[in-house]
């Protein structure tokens, strides 16, 4: 049976058509990785402060690395600190937006990329990073979640917060590079399912307590964060598959900020405080004083006030 031209065409070329498409997949180019940077990197990792002072950005800041070295060692995946934080080997595991992680496929991508020499591709014109982010935002009325908050923790906080962070030891031993650690109660509570005020976290931020975080400010967080970060806790600081999180009960909490009088007896900024006979009062706080504030967490959440002094 004759062979039509069209069909001897295609015999010929395919090969030669396979042969190409292997090779594209077998040798990823920048170009490739560029648009899972964009869409899960760049959102924190820009910008006058990023985290370890590493820039995903560009192919030259990648390149250029963070402040400990060289993320990426061309040949040599499994070396390359990059792989290592993308498969969670080195923590805190990234994208800080995780879980979800990137998949199998992509960090695969990554692996060959690296690989094969760290090949630029294609010119790639400068994108604007502060149109990528790595979570969607919350729907009105839809609950927050860890994945919405993620993003600010990693940008503004991890870089001191995180073992090892740039002071060495993360200040008074609270690491914020993973959802877990956030929530720990090993040596106190900072932040308190259901209830913002009583959070240590949130008077950090609002500048409640001091030292004001981020260490590195102004620029402080924007009220539109510090909002974001109010609501996450006080829907329960679900996770990032929106399950809120249980209380810790008898948990230690140690607050600062303005006493004030109110109601039945005293504040601390608009935060009740239950003051009995076991309750401590050292150095005679008065309304205005700035104090601080020691005590255990409820089985309901709510504070029960063991020691209060003026600092």
């Amino acid at each position: 049976m004759p062979v039509h031209p069209r069909h001897t065409l295609t015999i010929y070329l395919l090969p030669a058509l396979l042969a190409h498409a292997a090779a594209t997949a077998a040798e990823p180019t920048y170009s490739d990785i560029l648009p899972i940077l964009q869409s899960r990197c760049v959102f924190c990792h820009s910008g006058q402060l990023p985290p370890q002072d590493l820039h995903l950005d560009s192919l030259e800041h990648l390149l250029a690395g963070s402040q400990n070295g060289a993320i990426v060692q061309a040949g040599d995946p499994a070396g390359s600190e990059l792989i290592k934080r993308l498969k969670g080997i080195s923590q805190p595991r990234m994208p800080m937006s995780g879980p979800p992680y990137l998949s199998d496929a992509q960090i695969d991508l990554f692996e060959r990329w690296i690989a094969n020499g760290l090949k630029p591709g294609d010119a790639i014109p400068a994108q604007e990073p502060a149109g990528f982010s790595p979570a969607p935002s919350p729907q009105p009325g839809a609950a927050v979640n860890y994945s919405h908050v993620a993003a600010i923790f990693a940008r503004r906080c991890v870089t001191c917060h995180s073992q090892p962070g740039i002071l060495g030891a993360p200040p008074e031993g609270y690491v914020l590079s993973s959802y877990a650690t956030t929530l720990a109660t090993d040596e106190r509570a900072r932040v308190v399912p259901g209830s913002a005020e009583a959070s240590e976290l949130v008077r950090r931020i609002r500048g409640q307590a001091r030292p004001r975080m981020p260490y590195d400010g102004p620029p402080f967080l924007d009220d539109a964060e510090i909002a974001l970060i109010v609501d996450w806790i006080e829907q329960g600081a679900r996770d990032a598959q929106g399950i809120p999180a249980r209380i810790a009960h008898a948990s230690k909490v140690r607050l600062h900020g303005t006493l004030a009088a109110g109601g039945a007896g005293w504040q601390l900024d608009g935060l009740p405080l239950e003051i009995n006979a076991a309750t401590r009062v050292d150095d005679s706080p008065q309304p205005g004083d700035y104090v601080q504030v020691r005590g255990r967490l409820r089985p309901d959440g709510s504070l029960a006030v063991e020691r209060i002094r003026a600092r």
